[in-house]
């Protein structure tokens, strides 16, 4: 999982409450058996025109001209701006699949669903919660600010803004550190496996019919 530090990313907003898992990745694309090619079905019906289904080649598929994504002003963009309970529906990690492999690397939003919010963390997606006047704040500044860009050091645990504000904002100690270090469950699961070869040789030795 890539580290996150510090980023400076282009900001997009999505202006809409109640974003749910199944608008994030439409339920037909769950038929894929591996964790990667959801990014081009990212918001799949409000991105395109069309009916999408799995294996289409999205290159070339009607786009909606007015959905936020498609808006040249936000292409190449990190930051994902959104309004209240972001995530929220079904359990499916696919959703922070999608929005990692579109390229989003940070989500900022009032409140997100709680499962969506932790499969962000070990998905390598740093989820932020501030405030809802400081949200609206911050999507006037990008309605009327093209190219408007974001500073979130998550070290320091602050967002600064091009006006000079900062916001502060809190997570986990637990997920901070994975997030800085770049480790995922199964890369702390291979932080410890020195002992975990350690407790095989053991078991091999005082009780051989366990693993014969």
């Amino acid at each position: 999982m890539k580290p996150f530090t510090r980023l400076d990313g282009l900001v997009v907003p999505l202006d809409r409450s109640n974003v749910d898992t199944d608008a994030i990745v439409p339920k037909q694309f769950l038929k894929r058996v591996t964790r990667t090619g959801f990014g081009p079905n990212l918001f799949d019906e409000w991105r395109y025109l069309d009916h999408g289904e799995p294996d289409m080649d999205c290159s070339v598929r009607p786009k909606n001209p007015d959905f936020v994504l498609n808006l040249a002003r936000y292409q190449g963009a990190e930051i994902l701006l959104a309004r209240e309970n972001f995530g929220c529906g079904s359990s499916r990690e696919h959703a922070p699949w999608a929005l990692a492999e579109y390229g989003f690397r940070a989500i900022l939003a009032p409140s997100f669903a709680d499962i969506f919010y932790n499969n962000c963390f070990k998905n390598g997606l740093l989820a932020v919660v501030l405030p809802a006047d400081t949200i609206g704040h911050l999507f006037e500044q990008v309605a009327q600010t093209p190219g408007y860009r974001l500073d979130i050091d998550l070290e320091r645990q602050q967002v600064r803004a091009p006006d000079g504000a900062v916001y502060a904002f809190e997570v986990d100690a637990f997920r901070k550190r994975c997030l800085l270090d770049g480790l995922d469950e199964i890369g702390l699961s291979m932080l410890q496996a020195e002992q975990v070869r350690a407790y095989e040789a053991r078991v091999r030795e005082e009780s051989p019919w366990l693993v014969s």
